[in-house]
Formats: C-alpha cells, structure tokens, sequence
C-alpha cells in the first residue's frame, strides 16, 4: 500500500511539473507558434489529459481499497464541505471570462495583442475574501470525497498541487500586474478566508 502511494504521488509530482513548465513563457510561446489561435485551448486540453492520466493511476493502485468506516458526522461534514466548494467554485468563475480561460474566445477571434497581459486583474466577488477562490473551492471538493484511500491520497496530493500552484501564479501575476497586485496580495489572504470580506479601498491601498 505504501508503494502504491508513493507511486501515485510522482503522478501528481509529473502533472504538477508538466503543467509548470507548460506555462513558462518559453513554453507558451512555443505553444503559440505550433498551435496559433489553439494555442490556450491545447494547453488546457494538454493539463485535462494529464490530469486524467493521473487519476487513473490513481484508481488502478487504489481504487480496490475498502472506504473507511468513518462517524456519521464525518460524512455529514464532507457533504457540507462538497456543497461549499462547488459554490465557491461557481461563484469564484463569475469573476473571470470563461471563454478566454478555456481558450474558445482566442480560437474563435484570434489572440489577444497583449496576450495574458491584456486581462485585467480580478478583486471583485469573492476574490474580496480570498486571492484564488477556484483554488480554495478545489481544495474543498477535493476533501469532500476523501473516505477512502484513494479520496485521502488524492485530497492530500491535490491540496498540495494547488498550494504549490497558487504560489507560482503569485509570481506570475507580480509580473503582468506589478505594484497593483502586491498591493491586493497585502489585503487579501490566499486560500483561506480569515480576514473576511476585505473593503475594496483595502485592496489597492
């Protein structure tokens, strides 16, 4: 059992390390001359692809192992949690164009001149409680499922991989968005909403 957690963890170490060095701008610049206008839709469909490798890893190692038996309360919790993070990950969306994340707004109309830059920076809804609402949405989703060996192995691994990973975007939107962004980031916590809604004079200031 322990083997087959530590393989499934160097799956969820290769999709973080893939998806990473997919999105350095060597990377997508090279993306954007073999796929043009296709360019963000590929590399989502390259990220879902992989993901889904790993969860099947996943489900082959793990997936015959018997759920827990776990208190009634337990599972009452994680069905509070589940239905949380599905509205925080529905609310969280509202704050971006969905069409120009998923890469169908560039297929269709071409690519924006300024590139990811052209994007203006988010601090409205729930991005006025926490800095990555899709992040802390997935995160509890995640955690919601976990009651079995393979729910636990793949919330503590996932939980990772977005911690991780909202430190990288951090980096990166400290380059598009500059003072204007460390100026949100001193306002606004990461994943967890302990400062509640913060005033929008708070964000920028």
């Amino acid at each position: 059992m322990l083997l087959d957690h530590a393989l499934y963890g160097l799956a969820w170490i290769s999709f973080g390390a893939g998806h990473s060095l997919l999105a350095l701008p060597g990377a997508r610049h090279w993306l954007q001359r073999r796929a043009g206008r296709a360019a963000r839709l590929t590399y989502n469909a390259i990220a879902s692809l992989h993901i889904a490798a790993v969860v099947a890893v996943g489900i082959a190692l793990l997936g015959d192992a018997p759920p827990y038996r776990l208190p009634a309360w337990v599972f009452a919790g994680q069905a509070v949690l589940g239905i949380i993070g599905l509205a925080v990950l529905r609310e969280g969306a509202r704050g971006y164009d969905m069409a120009r994340l998923s890469g169908l707004h560039q297929l269709r109309y071409g690519n924006d001149p300024g590139g990811d830059d052209a994007e203006p920076l988010v601090t409205g809804g729930l991005h006025r409680y926490v800095r990555h609402p899709l992040y802390s949405g997935g995160i509890a989703l995640l955690w919601a499922f976990a009651w079995s060996p393979l729910g636990l192995a793949t919330a503590l691994w996932g939980s990772l991989y977005f911690v991780l990973g909202s430190w990288a975007e951090e980096r990166k939107l400290i380059r598009r968005y500059g003072s204007a962004y460390r100026h949100y980031r001193r306002a606004v916590p990461g994943l967890l909403p302990w400062r509640g809604r913060v005033p929008e004079s708070d964000e920028t200031n």
